[in-house]
């Protein structure tokens, strides 16, 4: 008896599955690395995606969304990042900005950056780790301070992702009164063009065609209509748009292991040495089958937290988008660096498109949260474990 796969998802998720995999098949690898060289954002793979529909797929449909929730997001990454055409922003733009102005934006704000997020037509980035900071957001040193009724920003931010392409910054601080105990967030919308906000870019060697850049906040002045939410809002205000961010990541690590694990077994089914292809070798087949088993685990994974945010089960959701995190940053790193080893000296050539993902296949290891505050959060709350930090 066959199992149609409908019993896992539905025709709709299927098709939309369909649809992301053709137009990443229509860019490709070769369009990132073009961008990388270049020094350019994918900004033509980025228009075509909102020309789709696909940008906003998680944003209300009042708002010029399609109306579905972070399972149908989390599919347009997985599926862009399975035809080596990733798009970072969908982390920060429609995921986090997108679901946090959603639910704690004022009516003017909604009206104000979500149609344009929806469309592609506006990238709103987020701006939370510190120098001094880290994993630890606690000790976030940036303040906000009234006067009158505006609001004075200082501080600075560090590996704020796609500035250069930003039109809004959501920006993680803390109120004057507020600079000792438990973080109280407030957050705001800085337009990039406010004055005050000064930015250096941060040179990486990773193969990604978006920046990372270190933000200062020279006495930003801010309208009181700016403050999302509630001045010293609940950490659940700020929380609220990093389990998305995890199921995010999640996606882009599953679909780069899918594109890595493509080419390595391509290449061990027609490369012929002393006349057999090498895949028939169990030296290269069963630590391929090894991380097909983990890659189609951790997308398990994926799919379960998912479900959970989009059913409003925030802790269970949680608990599930961190360990989904963790599982896809695993699969994506080690299929990488086992596809390359699979390719041998054809791993590092242009021509397979692989070498550039070796440190890029590091970020879901180490951000938006590490693996090791990852496995602190699981031992905590999953096992019950004293708390280590």
């Amino acid at each position: 008896m066959s199992i149609s796969m409908d019993v896992i998802e539905s025709d709709e998720r299927i098709a939309l599955r369909q649809t992301v995999a053709d137009l990443g098949k229509r860019f490709g690898p070769e369009y990132i690395r073009e961008k990388v060289r270049a020094g350019e954002g994918p900004t033509e793979l980025w228009r075509a995606a909102g020309d789709l529909g696909l940008i906003g797929v998680n944003i209300a449909e009042e708002f010029g969304g399609g109306g579905a929730g972070m399972y149908e997001l989390g599919i347009v990454g997985e599926e862009l990042a399975a035809a080596g055409a990733p798009l970072l922003m969908l982390v920060v733009s429609p995921a986090i900005n997108g679901t946090i102005i959603s639910r704690f934006g004022t009516d003017e704000q909604k009206q104000r950056w979500l149609p344009g997020i929806a469309s592609g037509e506006t990238i709103a980035v987020f701006a939370i780790t510190e120098p001094d900071a880290g994993s630890n957001s606690h000790r976030i040193t940036t303040t906000a301070r009234r006067d009158g009724s505006d609001w004075i920003i200082s501080g600075q931010k560090t590996f704020i992702s796609g500035v250069e392409l930003a039109d809004v910054i959501l920006v993680v601080s803390r109120t004057e009164d507020a600079k000792t105990g438990k973080l109280r967030p407030a957050l705001f919308l800085m337009p990039t063009d406010s004055p005050g906000l000064q930015r250096t870019k941060i040179e990486m060697e990773v193969g990604l065609p978006e920046s990372q850049w270190q933000l200062f906040f020279d006495d930003v002045r801010l309208p009181a209509e700016a403050l999302v939410g509630e001045p010293d809002a609940a950490i659940a205000q700020l929380f609220a748009g990093l389990n998305p961010e995890r199921i995010m990541a999640a996606a882009g690590g599953v679909g780069s292991a899918r594109y890595a694990l493509g080419r390595a077994v391509d290449y061990a089914k027609s490369r012929t040495v002393f006349r057999t292809p090498i895949g028939a070798h169990q030296a290269i087949a069963h630590p391929l089958a090894e991380l097909k088993v983990e890659t189609e685990l951790a997308k398990l994974m994926l799919q379960k937290a998912a479900t959970l945010y989009d059913a409003g089960q925030e802790f269970a959701a949680a608990e599930a988008a961190n360990m989904a995190k963790y599982a896809g940053g695993e699969a994506g790193a080690k299929t990488v660096d086992r596809a390359i080893h699979t390719l041998g000296g054809n791993g590092l050539t242009t021509e397979y498109g692989l070498a550039q993902m070796l440190v890029a296949s590091r970020l879901f290891r180490i951000a938006p949260v590490s693996r090791e505050m990852v496995l602190n959060f699981i031992a905590e709350h999953s096992l019950g474990l004293p708390k280590s930090y």
